[in-house]
């Protein structure tokens, strides 16, 4: 083994550094197969983010789909990246998970080296050199798109990034989706979302948007009550990343629920 790049770091980036050390470690460096792939593998889908007094929401479903079928009922798809920062996954699911996984390692290297974090577009702009990476595998259908989140110390605000495939990144105003269910989800989030509102207030129209991205689009997982199978839920705020616990998540989905057995069509916003 040659310990050279492990006795002389030269850069605060870890993925640069494997990149130099074993390339082929690294999603994007890796063979792809022949042909487009990506309708085989599993897909993660639907995520939504909305920011909140001194914070942002992100929560996700937990399906996975495979062409027409379920893959899995119950995947994580809404990841801790550091203390103050949180993405989402939506495209192939794999690949999803190992970028997440990545990316937080990619944030704690550079605090170890330089000795303190990022700041918030610091960090969305190393997760859009990652995504950038993985441009080749993305052509085939491999395709990962994340959404980040981050709480702004020097706004006292939670901050919201979106990416295409080839890296992007761009801030959404308020609120966003990303996954097959965007669309319905964002329409939802139009007619709930408020600026300033409270992070419990948050989390209720999050869970609000997924049950009605659950509700037209077939590749999102509303919650799944005899399983006891929850949204992921979690909160950003000065305090730092709190998911929420499968009893908290629960109480919402059931008042979500309740809602729905009068309005099967969810709340609607005021036309003044």
């Amino acid at each position: 083994m040659n310990p050279g790049p492990f006795m002389n770091p030269v850069t605060s980036s870890f993925t640069d550094f494997v990149a130099s050390y074993a390339p082929d470690l690294l999603p994007g460096r890796r063979p792809l197969p022949a042909g487009a792939v990506g309708d085989e593998i599993p897909h993660a889908t639907t995520i939504v983010a909305l920011a909140c007094a001194g914070g942002v929401v992100i929560a996700g479903d937990r399906r996975a789909t495979s062409g027409n079928l379920i893959a899995q009922r119950d995947i994580e798809k809404v990841f801790r990246t550091d203390d103050y920062s949180a993405m989402g996954i939506a495209g192939v699911a794999s690949m999803g998970i190992e970028l997440a996984r990545l990316y937080g390692v990619e944030l704690e290297h550079y605090e170890k080296m330089e000795g303190r974090e990022l700041s918030v577009e610091g960090k969305a702009n190393r997760l859009a050199t990652m995504i950038r990476g993985n441009l080749a595998a993305a052509m085939q259908g491999l395709v990962v798109v994340p959404l980040f989140v981050a709480y702004d110390s020097e706004r006292d605000a939670g901050r919201i990034f979106n990416y295409d495939v080839s890296g992007g990144p761009y801030e959404a105003r308020g609120f966003h989706a990303i996954g097959s269910g965007s669309l319905f989800a964002r329409g939802s989030l139009k007619k709930l979302y408020r600026e300033g509102m409270s992070a419990e207030d948050a989390v209720l129209a999050a869970i609000q948007s997924l049950y009605d991205a659950a509700d037209d689009d077939s590749a999102t997982g509303g919650p799944d009550v005899t399983r006891k199978i929850w949204p992921i839920v979690a909160v950003i705020t000065a305090e730092g990343f709190r998911r929420y616990s499968d009893e908290e998540v629960a109480a919402n989905v059931q008042t979500v629920l309740d809602g729905r057995m009068g309005d099967p069509d969810g709340p609607t916003a005021p036309l003044r």
